[in-house]
């Protein structure tokens, strides 16, 4: 079942697929189009919305972040909420939610960093990055686990596998996974398991995880104030 941190990922995750597709369903005509009716999001209210463009580059950083929220479909949310209630309560178990909160920002950052500089002017959203960075996490942590460790090593990495395969035949943001995948590969060996051992590593792991909070917050915030100024 998925713990507290990752239902609320996912929640947050799913209202804004709702407001996305309401907005698309309700723009032009306000008649649904093929595309809004099978769950399709149109470019034009992602970019509303905070996908990752070359906005960033005039300033809007925000757009790092809200972008790990925002989904192109029901295939692409679908995927990514799956491996997400796969894989969130096996980090949120092995490490903290406190941990998980920040794992999951700092990895769909470092993701769509890597996307903005390997295609600065190309648009993309979604969780895959946080989603791959989860995957490093695990990946990264098994290395402290002897020969369990490296079976299990070996399963993550054939996901890893797949998904990267997959992104060569689709229009999917490789570029994107490898920065995520990289991130948590690197937290996920150097962050100590469990919940800290100290008072005062575990107030700060709880700052770390209040003040990702605030950003997703905040960038979310930065979005609505934009909603409804013209593009430029």
């Amino acid at each position: 079942m998925p713990s507290t941190a990752t239902s609320v990922v996912a929640a947050v995750t799913i209202g804004l697929y709702a407001i996305s597709w309401y907005m698309t369903a309700s723009s032009a005509s306000g008649q649904l189009n093929p595309a809004s009716a099978m769950g399709g999001i149109s470019g034009e209210v992602l970019l509303r919305l905070g996908a990752k463009s070359p906005y960033i580059l005039a300033g809007q950083w925000w757009r790092l972040v809200t972008a790990i929220f925002l989904h192109a479909g029901l295939l692409h949310i679908g995927m990514n909420l799956w491996c997400l209630f796969d894989l969130g309560p096996q980090v949120e178990s092995m490490f903290s939610a406190a941990k998980f909160i920040v794992f999951y920002l700092v990895a769909g950052v470092a993701g769509f960093v890597l996307s903005l500089w390997w295609s600065p002017f190309g648009m993309s959203v979604g969780a895959s990055g946080a989603i791959l960075g989860l995957i490093g996490v695990l990946i990264g942590v098994s290395f402290h686990h002897g020969h369990l460790g490296k079976e299990y090593r070996g399963q993550l990495w054939r996901w890893v596998i797949y998904i990267l395969i997959f992104g060569l035949f689709f229009a999917v943001d490789n570029a994107a996974h490898i920065g995520g995948l990289a991130t948590g590969l690197l937290l996920g060996y150097v962050v100590p398991e469990g919940e800290a051992e100290t008072r005062a590593a575990q107030n700060l792991w709880n700052t770390l995880a209040v003040f990702a909070v605030v950003i997703i917050a905040g960038s979310f915030a930065l979005m609505a104030l934009q909603l409804t100024q013209p593009l430029r």
